[in-house]
């Protein structure tokens, strides 16, 4: 069986709720390697009001590896601060000097340190821990990867004990073509916007924490995606954030801040009209609701999500006792908007990705709950 063939074999459900199915999992083969990705500092850098910054450190280590990867489907998370991936050991060197190369783009244009790292799947196994994979679709165009198993998680804390490191390099720039950041903040509608963190005690889920994952999801049921659409302005740090991702073209700075500008501003225009072209916005917008990335599970549930705020008080309370009673490790996080990066290959297609994270903070600040909060209620 091809690389390509086993991702493709892995079934696809609809139904969010079906994540904790074991059946919708496919083990990912011994020989693939996992590539990780987190911005060291964040919270630092979210306390300087830099989180878009972080936000595109983390998606754009995927960017980096679907440029240098073409047409190949792969599964990858993003976290937030950070963002994981699989990969086939025939593309294993490809992702590695993906990884580097957008280590180095971080640490020299965006000034923050994104720690990077390849992990043989065959080293988490021999750890005792399983990697594997579903797809959810959320939409009929995009669908993402869940990972189970407690391997992902054991390759991330690995990574932050500085095992498997891959260097920096800046030597040359990332392929970050497609990645976007020009939508400006998206005001909550409801009331807030939560984030949501859920993970088990033990490396494999408990039957207490799949009830937890079910409750949190019946809670929030009322809640959704942040907004169908984000606000039709664009953003002046997005686009200077653009202009940097757009360094693998050789063109200088000036000149690349210019055409995010104009790229940025015709965005905008294009929005608040019908159709240009062959573009049609209300398509766009519509697809963007649908494809939108605010929920998943990689070893544990994530969702950023437009509540009211006494979803909010409910969902927080509930993951409060739940945690107090050993069950699970909680994080939450509150804000009043969120923060959209986007990986679009082509307006014109439908497949585009738009990754959701609160706006002051988010899963970076609702993680460093996770070590807190059980004590606390204890």
């Amino acid at each position: 069986m091809s690389a390509s063939d086993f991702y493709d074999g892995v079934p696809v459900f609809t139904r969010f709720a079906d994540l904790l199915d074991e059946g919708l999992y496919r083990p990912l083969p011994d020989d693939w390697v996992i590539g990780l990705s987190d911005v060291v500092s964040s919270t630092a850098a979210i306390a300087a009001g830099r989180y878009k910054a972080v936000n595109i450190a983390g998606a754009a280590v995927i960017a980096a590896v679907t440029n240098a990867l073409g047409s190949m489907d792969f599964p990858y998370v993003f976290g937030g601060d950070g963002a994981s991936f699989a990969v086939p050991s025939a593309q294993a060197e490809a992702a590695r000097s993906a990884l580097a190369t957008t280590a180095g783009w971080v640490g020299v244009d965006l000034q923050l340190d994104l720690r990077v790292a390849l992990v043989p799947v065959a080293t988490v196994r021999a750890a005792g821990l399983d990697l594997r994979v579903a797809r959810f679709a959320a939409s009929p165009h995009v669908n993402y990867a869940m990972f189970s198993g407690g391997g992902l998680a054991w390759a991330v804390a690995a990574m932050k004990a500085g095992e498997f490191a891959i260097a920096p390099r800046s030597d040359a720039p990332p392929d970050l073509t497609g990645l976007s950041c020009r939508w400006a903040e998206i005001p909550a509608e409801r009331g807030t916007i939560l984030s949501v963190i859920v993970t088990p005690v033990a490396d494999i889920p408990t039957e207490g924490f799949r009830k937890v994952v079910e409750d949190v999801l019946r809670l929030a049921s009322s809640a959704g995606r942040p907004t169908p659409a984000p606000a039709r302005g664009w953003s002046r740090p997005g686009a200077e954030l653009e202009a940097l991702a757009m360094k693998h073209d050789g063109r200088p700075l000036v000149l690349r801040r210019v055409l995010a500008r104009l790229k940025a501003m015709g965005s905008a225009i294009a929005m608040n009209r019908e159709r240009v072209g062959r573009f049609d916005s209300a398509r766009y917008l519509l697809e963007i609701g649908e494809n939108t990335d605010f929920r998943k599970y990689d070893d544990g549930l994530r969702m950023t999500i437009d509540c009211t705020l006494d979803e909010a008080a409910a969902i927080e309370h509930y993951l409060a006792d739940a945690a107090a009673r050993g069950i699970a490790l909680v994080g939450t996080h509150r804000q009043d908007a969120a923060l959209m990066t986007c990986l679009v290959p082509s307006a014109m297609s439908n497949n585009h990705v738009h990754f959701v994270d609160g706006a002051d903070g988010g899963y970076a600040t609702a993680a460093t709950k996770l070590k807190v909060l059980p004590r606390s209620l204890s």
